[in-house]
């Protein structure tokens, strides 16, 4: 849903502050809106922007991207190289709490690409054959990372602590198995359902890490330079069905053919502001060349109901 003043004058971010139900409704139905024209150009408006809309504001917690705050509850989107790619993914539903809301500003718009490619779990649950689906109901979904390694995140930045005590008090909170490793190195798994039950819909959507984490989603060189030195399971992140057996490679075809078939796009302009509902819309982000600057917020923080 594209939301813009049809007329001069209109502040739209307070419009859409006063009229909240509005755009509720809208991503309910779609799971994305997209203001444009908000004339929010500055992360602090932002910040106050969205806990205006949604006073629960939260941090990001077993971090797996890289990103730095950037004022108050707002923080870049991501600091990942501007010439890869971000496959689509729902945030932190490798976890057992997740966001509901998530906010998009656009500061600077990139010269080129960069664009936020979306896709609605609701479409590429249809898009799945019926075998896909109940093979991974039946199964689940593993979740593997490694942190550190000179690779991907380290522990003390994904669980904001230096304490491995604390570390392994979360892991037993939260369903993880954490395994030390030589040279204060981390390995956490999970097993996880790949289907998710909305808080309002009550439908059930498609709503994992699966495909992000796999590392099919990685450029063919770098993926291969990493299972010859690491193994798959030694790779910063990679998934399996919950049951430790690798996922097929036909699977993972057909899991990708159905975000790139659900994934809509669009360039972003200086003001835009994209709202999200986190499980009916996965999100990623394409190469761009300039000086890119997209922030995010998240909101409405809900514990994991599983179909």
């Amino acid at each position: 849903m594209l939301i813009r003043p049809a007329v001069p004058g209109v502040q739209l971010d307070q419009w859409a502050v006063a009229h909240r139900d509005v755009i509720e409704e809208h991503l309910l139905a779609s799971g994305a809106v997209l203001l444009r024209g908000s004339g929010i150009t500055d992360p602090a408006r932002f910040d106050a922007f969205m806990a205006a809309l949604y006073p629960d504001l939260v941090a990001e917690h077993e971090r797996s991207s890289p990103r730095h705050q950037v004022s108050g509850n707002v923080y870049t989107s991501t600091d990942h190289p501007a010439d890869q790619s971000i496959f689509l993914h729902n945030e932190m539903s490798y976890s057992v709490r997740w966001p509901m809301r998530i906010g998009f500003c656009c500061v600077t718009a990139p010269a080129t690409g960069g664009a936020t490619p979306i896709a609605g779990t609701r479409e590429v649950l249809d898009l799945l054959p019926v075998p896909v689906r109940e093979e991974f109901a039946r199964r689940g979904v593993r979740y593997v990372r490694n942190y550190g390694d000179g690779l991907g995140l380290p522990w003390q930045t994904s669980f904001h602590t230096d304490d491995r005590a604390e570390v392994e008090r979360y892991c037993q909170e939260n369903g993880l198995t954490a395994e030390w490793k030589d040279g204060d190195r981390l390995r956490t798994t999970r097993v996880a359902p790949a289907f998710a039950r909305h808080p309002t819909t009550g439908e059930t959507v498609w709503f994992n890490h699966a495909t992000f984490f796999h590392v099919s989603t990685l450029e063919p060189t770098l993926r291969d330079a990493l299972l010859a030195d690491f193994g798959p399971y030694g790779v910063p992140t990679n998934s399996f069905y919950g049951d430790g057996e690798p996922i097929e490679p036909e699977t993972l075809a057909i899991l990708h053919a159905a975000y790139d078939r659900a994934t809509v796009s669009f360039p972003w302009q200086e003001g835009d502001v994209l709202l999200l509902d986190n499980m009916l819309a996965a999100h990623g982000r394409a190469p761009f060349t300039g000086r890119r600057k997209v922030v995010v917020a998240m909101a409405d923080p809900v514990e994991a109901t599983y179909a």
